[in-house]
């Protein structure tokens, strides 16, 4: 299988870290691929120390006519069977020649930009019927979920982000934006005792939350993180893994929790209503309900047992479901039906 990916996206998010964990565990599979990305330089060092072949490119929008042209050029002398699209810039520049252009879509995006794709990759049933309500062929869907992988990290010592060893914390892994619904958070951590908020993640409303903790007296409860690539040392650290979001088209902090043993209190939203099941393996609460938050948040403190079994049914659903061995064997499985019928259309 030869298989060129290419990804156009912003240097810290959800689909981008996808995108990396995908990349390797392809690799690890043995799939011969190149990665077209833009040079982030963390990124790029990150996947050619794990011997990703990485081109940089600018994507610099429409204006930008090398980009597509170096493109072309790179699938022409590759000439893999498969190209595989992240999110809208990348998949509206795809390179058209004798292979098959997938797009993945994570989200509720507009289709103009996948006109360039044979088929989509969708990672929820409820993309799949938006695509195929926006009038695209069902049998050019395939539905295929993320998995989370579990890296060799230590436990985040407390001290170090100065929360008391017995205090309960609330962790978000989340871009700093309205729609992740942080200073829902933020009210309701104002309404629990003995319980620290870590938010690992940067953003446009960096300055607005600070500001927000400090009105809703938690500030020094409230642990600003900025971006971490150490995801799995944080999870180790926490208590509650939470979810505030408005809006969530799949919630890969979900899958983070279930793959490290966390209890997960989501939103009501598009993704994390999808992934979860509530009270069997995580706790659903209405969009924009600090009180109903804060309430999930002391029920689940107050009840260890309860804690224990979202963590068990959430295990159990990771590796029936979302686990790379599943995830990354499907998108494999998907390459090679594409690549076999487009040999039998030339």
């Amino acid at each position: 299988m030869r298989l060129m990916q290419v990804l156009a996206g912003a240097a810290h998010g959800g689909a981008e870290t996808f995108f990396t964990d995908m990349a390797l565990a392809l690799e690890r599979r043995g799939v011969v691929q190149k990665l077209a990305i833009r040079g982030f330089a963390d990124r790029v060092s990150y996947l050619e120390a794990s011997n990703c072949d990485v081109h940089t490119f600018k994507f610099g929008g429409p204006l930008d006519l090398i980009t597509p042209r170096k493109l072309d050029r790179m699938a022409r002398d590759f000439q893999p069977n498969v190209l595989l699209g992240w999110m809208n810039r990348a998949c509206n520049v795809l390179p058209r020649g004798p292979f098959t252009r997938v797009g993945r879509l994570g989200g509720y995006y507009d289709l103009k930009y996948y006109n360039r794709c044979d088929h989509l990759i969708c990672n929820t049933p409820d993309l799949v019927q938006y695509a195929i309500g926006e009038g695209w062929p069902a049998e050019r869907i395939s539905y295929i979920p993320n998995f989370c992988p579990v890296a060799n990290q230590d436990a985040v010592d407390r001290s170090v982000l100065e929360t008391p060893s017995d205090a309960r914390v609330l962790l978000i892994l989340a871009r700093l934006q309205r729609i992740k619904g942080i200073d829902i958070a933020i009210q309701a951590l104002a309404k629990t005792q003995n319980t620290y908020l870590w938010i690992a993640g940067d953003g446009p409303l960096d300055t607005y939350l600070r500001k927000q903790a400090m009105e809703c007296l938690v500030a020094d409860r409230v642990k600003f993180l900025g971006w971490r690539e150490d995801r799995t040392a944080l999870l180790k650290a926490a208590d509650v893994c939470l979810v505030p979001s408005r809006y969530e088209p799949f919630g890969n902090v979900v899958l983070n929790a279930w793959a490290h043993g966390v209890p997960v209190i989501a939103t009501q939203s598009q993704g994390p209503g999808f992934l979860i099941r509530d009270g069997k393996d995580g706790i659903l609460v209405p969009v924009e309900d600090s009180g109903g938050l804060a309430d999930a948040v002391r029920k689940l403190i107050a009840s260890p047992h309860l804690s224990s079994q979202l963590v068990v049914n959430g295990a159990s659903r990771v590796a029936a479901e979302f686990s790379e061995e599943v995830v990354a064997g499907s998108y494999m499985d998907l390459f090679e039906k594409l690549k076999t019928k487009r040999s039998n259309l030339i």
